[in-house]
């Protein structure tokens, strides 16, 4: 079974040295894609050449930088794609444990809300309530049985990733990818990850520090997935009208 891991990357310099050094160790291949940095993460890359790099010669979005992941991988005949992140978020020593999941469903999704692990940190407060709405949401209209509809370390069957239309650009794209995992019936597992806040305030960028805005944000990106599913694969909701989140007084 081939794998890529497949890292985003935005201003990392401080963070992806270690991250990547704790990753060549396992026998996959390793995929990072920098997302227009500004600072030396190109110089940090040069040191590791047999890392392969997309490079955005502008910031285009997290989004964007999964499709880029998930496209290479399925052009250069990859069985599995396994994305994380460069902030130290996520635990290299995972990746054997998702290698072997993910042999048996589409979809295997880290959940930092299933156990609890000694180096767990708290969830800053206004990011844990905004992950437990958009949780609950998608999991009352599409039937799905998440914990954590945001963690980035996750595995994907290349298989499945080929039936998906994924579109968003920003930071909502994996709620897309939620609707159209749903709609498709993939095969989804959830399995436990440490909660690790290295930095918990780190900034979305432009408006989407503001709570408010960022769950307005991702509901625009639900409200477009939910009406290109019914389009696309007549996928319908469960309950039929769903609810609105509500805002932060």
């Amino acid at each position: 079974m081939r794998s890529l891991i497949a890292i985003p990357v935005y201003n990392e310099e401080r963070y992806l040295g270690e991250v990547l050094e704790q990753t060549q160790i396992y026998p996959v291949d390793i995929l990072v894609v920098d997302d227009g940095s500004t600072d030396r993460t190109p110089q940090v890359l040069e040191r590791y050449p047999t890392v392969k790099v997309i490079r955005h010669e502008t910031n285009k979005g997290y989004g964007a930088t999964l499709r880029d992941a998930f496209e290479y991988g399925i052009k250069h005949g990859y069985d599995v794609v396994i994305t994380m992140d460069s902030d130290k978020q996520h635990e290299p020593w995972l990746i054997p444990l998702f290698l072997d999941e993910v042999k048996n469903s589409d979809i295997v999704s880290g959940s930092r809300y299933l156990r609890e692990f000694d180096i767990d940190t708290d969830a800053p407060a206004e990011r844990r309530r905004i992950n437990c709405l958009v949780t609950d949401e998608l999991n009352a209209c599409l039937g799905l049985n998440l914990t954590d509809s945001f963690c980035g370390f996750k595995a994907y069957r290349t298989s499945a990733l080929k039936r998906l239309n994924l579109t968003e650009d920003g930071y909502g794209m994996p709620l897309e990818l939620w609707v159209q995992a749903a709609c498709r019936r993939l095969s989804i597992r959830e399995i436990a990850v440490p909660r690790v806040y290295v930095d918990a305030n780190r900034s979305f960028g432009a408006t989407l520090d503001d709570a408010n805005s960022r769950l307005a944000y991702y509901q625009e990106v639900i409200d477009r997935a939910y009406a290109d599913a019914r389009a696309r694969y007549g996928c319908g909701m469960n309950g039929g009208r769903r609810p609105q989140f509500q805002k932060s007084s």
